[in-house]
């Protein structure tokens, strides 16, 4: 008979998949800015903050954090270095005063990540503490992250349309959120349970809006000049 542990591995494995087409969903923004050479008016704030993100989950997923999380700390290293490769490409593609803006904010998130780190490895000396301490990190920075859907939410229900809720990465969100929180369930770990389930909240919200103005789009409208990445 399988043990809850070889299926837990299971379903990180396939978090991992799906994680890791959410994070190269952003390809395609960034071939535009490479063949334009200009970042145009999209902006790097997504990127930059997920950087921050990745680095407290795959510090969190560290064997002297958490015990048995390998598959949390893989998929988020991962996810780090590619959104420090997005991150420089926005950078060599924008002006000065966007640069100055990424590099202070990156400042800010290095000496973050090392204070935690320091405090964490001198001053917290138990597994237990650590988890306690870098999963409540990790549980705001989360909740931050899926607060930004709101306002597309907020747009869909405004003019009735979904154009600019894109149906594939809605349903990518709850299917990640479901198997991150199966995955925490099966060896309880309240740290990614919370975020991950309020994930799955966030992008069933969305699949039901969805279904909701689904007709009422036009999908005539022309694409407003402004982005909203």
């Amino acid at each position: 008979m399988v043990n809850s542990e070889v299926i837990r591995t299971v379903v990180g494995i396939i978090g991992n998949v799906i994680s890791f087409g959410l994070f190269m969903s952003p390809v395609p923004t960034f071939v535009k800015i490479w063949k334009a050479k200009s970042v145009q008016d999209f902006k790097p704030d997504p990127y930059v903050v997920t950087i921050l993100n990745c680095a407290m989950w795959a510090y969190y997923g560290m064997p002297f954090v958490t015990k048995s999380n390998v598959l949390v700390l893989t998929i988020n290293a991962f996810g780090f270095v590619l959104e420090i490769v997005y991150t420089c490409i926005f950078f060599v593609f924008s002006n000065w005063s966007k640069r100055k803006r990424i590099l202070l904010v990156l400042l800010v998130e290095v000496i973050f990540i090392a204070m935690v780190v320091f405090v964490t490895l001198h001053f917290v000396h138990t597994l237990k503490r650590r988890k306690l301490v870098v999963g409540l990190i990790c549980i705001i920075f989360n909740i931050l992250m899926y607060c930004s859907p709101l306002t597309v939410m907020r747009r869909v229900i405004r003019t009735k349309s979904v154009k600019y809720m894109p149906f594939l990465l809605s349903l990518a969100n709850f299917a990640n959120g479901i198997v991150w929180t199966t995955y925490a369930l099966l060896k309880w770990d309240p740290f990614i349970v919370i975020p991950n389930g309020l994930g799955a909240l966030s992008g069933l919200v969305q699949l039901i809006l969805y279904g909701i103005y689904y007709r009422t789009t036009n999908w005539e409208e022309e694409t407003p000049t402004r982005p909203s990445v």
